[in-house]
């Protein structure tokens, strides 16, 4: 496998997960910065001209973090960061879909309509009159999440999930612009900081 990848969350969220599995594969970086996963070697792999993408074994393309991730799971060693049962998998399912629509998402759209606007104002849509609005709705998702949260180590109790691996990278990049989590939301404060311990973590701080 080859795994194309490059600055941002997405990217991160892949290799931690990658990290926490075990797993190593040949990498390929993809200059966003410069437009590069806009251009048409990389719109080929991607046609969202997104980041990270996946190339399997067979030449065929991988693309949305969920989906490599939830490939990945199946493919490689135990632990399994999914779930081990129906009841597990539905769980992290349910869980990573509330991370991405409500906070992730909104969070990410407002970044690029805002602080990321002059970046990408000329290769996608970037809805700037939006953006308070999204990131207003991203931190009230946070403090819904710091209360469903309380007394479990991990979003989906004492399991390590994908629901977590998704939520944490983003977190530190909205950190890094202007985004910042609420100081008040101790519980999620003490769940960020039991993340960035990780060595997965460490491992993808590159």
């Amino acid at each position: 496998m080859k795994l194309y990848t490059g600055l941002g969350p997405n990217p991160k969220v892949v290799h931690i997960f990658l990290a926490e599995k075990g797993m190593d594969v040949s990498e390929i970086q993809v200059d966003l910065m410069a437009g590069e996963n806009r251009e048409a070697s990389h719109l080929s792999r991607n046609p969202s001209g997104q980041l990270p993408t996946l190339e399997l074994d067979d030449g065929s393309f991988l693309a949305e973090i969920t989906a490599i991730c939830e490939y990945l799971d199946e493919v490689g060693p135990a632990p399994t960061l999914i779930g081990s049962d129906p009841q597990e998998r539905a769980e992290t399912r349910m869980w990573t879909r509330r991370i991405d629509l409500q906070i992730t998402e909104p969070l990410a759209t407002a970044f690029r309509g805002s602080e990321g606007h002059g970046l990408f104002k000329d290769r996608i849509r970037t809805f700037p009159q939006a953006a308070d609005d999204l990131k207003l709705h991203a931190q009230e998702r946070l403090k819904w999440l710091d209360g469903q949260i309380d007394g479990k180590e991990f979003i989906c109790g004492d399991r390590l999930t994908l629901a977590d691996i998704l939520l944490f990278p983003f977190l530190e990049f909205g950190g890094a612009v202007g985004q910042p989590l609420d100081p008040k939301l101790e519980r999620l404060h003490g769940w960020y900081n039991r993340m960035a311990a990780r060595p997965s973590v460490g491992d993808t701080q590159r």
